[in-house]
């Protein structure tokens, strides 16, 4: 398997996911300007989208989008799918959460022209992390247990500090607690942010 992430990007979900999994891959990692690999290949010939992450399986499929990716490895390690006969669905849920209600904004963050709409998106993001907070279930998402949801709004929780968004303190205390973790400190380490 070969991941394809850019550093501190959103495909560090993915690169925490396989490291809590225990999963055997190879990462490659992409300049998002250029769209080239650090070998200099065409990353568009991967993903012709352009971004991260890409997770190329085995037998040579390509997955994109957090979504699909995550749920993927989810279903390979089902001690990261929440537990119970909608788990699987909840966990989906969260995921479309935070890559359109938290992540999109980021965007507007980093490139919407003008401190006003830059504010407008931060504004967003800070009351879309105060939802988040009051849906926390335990030490994490979904109760005590890590899911593959955990991975996708530690990076964005990460963000937020980056960005000066303080997180209400649940979620500044889940974003400790998710720090700590093994899996976490790995990826940190691999990326070159530790």
């Amino acid at each position: 398997m070969k991941l394809y992430l850019t550093p501190g990007a959103c495909s560090q979900a993915p690169h925490i996911a396989l490291n809590e999994a225990g999963f055997s891959y190879e990462i490659v990692e992409v300049d998002i300007p250029t769209r080239r690999t650090e070998a200099g290949e065409d990353f568009t010939l991967v993903n012709s989208k352009g971004y991260v992450p890409a997770l190329v399986l085995d037998d040579g499929e390509v997955l994109t989008e957090n979504v699909a990716i995550l749920t993927w490895i989810a279903e390979q390690a089902p001690w990261l799918t929440p537990p119970g006969p909608l788990g699987r669905i909840r966990m989906i849920e969260a995921l479309a959460f935070l890559t359109e209600e938290v992540h999109k904004p980021f965007l507007g963050a980093m490139f919407l022209p003008g401190d006003e709409a830059k504010a407008i998106s931060k504004t967003a993001i800070a009351h879309r992390f105060g939802y988040l907070a009051g849906q926390l279930r335990g030490d994490y998402l979904f109760g005590d247990e890590f899911s593959a949801a955990d991975a996708l709004l530690y990076v964005m929780v990460s963000w937020g500090q980056g960005f000066g968004i303080a997180p209400p303190p649940a979620l500044e205390a889940y974003h400790a607690r998710v720090s700590a973790r093994p899996a976490v400190q790995a990826t940190l380490k691999k990326e070159g942010l530790a």
